[in-house]
């Protein structure tokens, strides 16, 4: 696990932003495993800013996005497919075709998870996965548990996650229970992983990550085996790391 130390929230953005830019430089047809939530939107903006400037073209690279709430449409402007056109697919040149986000409008949990598990291995699984963690230790919407998961599931949202999420509702009651995610198993396939974090809210999950043990009790402990993981993550989310 490499750590990358990053100021504040601006300098982790971009740094983040710098290391998905090399691998969609590096391999133009890449596969990407992208990631929700409010701590990716300013390493999206930057990427969208350099695509502007023509440094980096998404023509042929093809996405996969770690999760979405079950029970929500395409359309619906909380949905995590919403989201990434708002954020990212619609401010750069990316075939919206080659963009995939698991269908929580489809109400049989096991189709659709078995059907976007077919599908993540069809493309070879991702060049480069995207992560944010959760104040808990979560990656994806793999909650704390009694083991590590495999595959795309359905998962209930533990209270922590959805208090978290309510700042994107109206109210904490509108904030889905169960989401349909990648399983750890899958996430570890990734050739390589960036992990990013920002706020002293992240510091203690960013600690028991990096130099905890390796425990489903903290599902982000995993990345400690993966070969090729790399940590970046601003001063107050490593304020509890040891000093190196």
């Amino acid at each position: 696990m490499k750590i990358i130390h990053a100021k504040d929230y601006s300098d982790m953005s971009r740094k983040a932003a710098n290391i998905i830019s090399a691998q969609v430089i590096l391999k133009p047809d890449c596969v990407l495993g992208l990631a929700t939530g409010s701590t990716p939107i300013g390493a999206y903006q930057q990427l969208i800013k350099w695509y502007e400037k023509g440094d980096v073209d998404f023509e042929q690279v093809s996405t996969y996005n770690l999760d979405e709430y079950r029970g929500l449409s395409h359309d619906d402007p909380q949905s995590y497919h919403f989201f990434m056109r708002d954020n990212f697919f619609d401010h750069i040149n990316i075939d919206l075709a080659n963009t995939h986000v698991p269908d929580g409008s489809n109400p049989d949990a096991e189709a659709a998870c078995s059907e976007y598990d077919r599908m993540v291995a069809a493309a070879g699984y991702p060049d480069l996965q995207l992560l944010g963690i959760g104040n808990n230790g979560h990656i994806g919407f793999n909650e704390p548990d009694d083991h590590f998961s495999a595959g795309t599931h359905c998962v209930d949202l533990t209270e922590s996650t959805i208090e978290a999420n309510s700042r994107l509702f109206d109210k904490a009651e509108d904030v889905p229970r169960q989401a349909y995610t990648m399983g750890t198993q899958t996430i570890m396939y990734a050739r390589m992983i960036l992990i990013i974090a920002s706020g002293k809210a992240k510091a203690q999950a960013v600690r028991d990550m990096c130099y905890g043990p390796v425990t489903p009790t903290c599902p982000a402990s995993i990345l400690q085996l993966h070969t090729n993981c790399v940590v970046v993550a601003d001063e107050e989310a490593l304020s509890l790391c040891p000093a190196e």
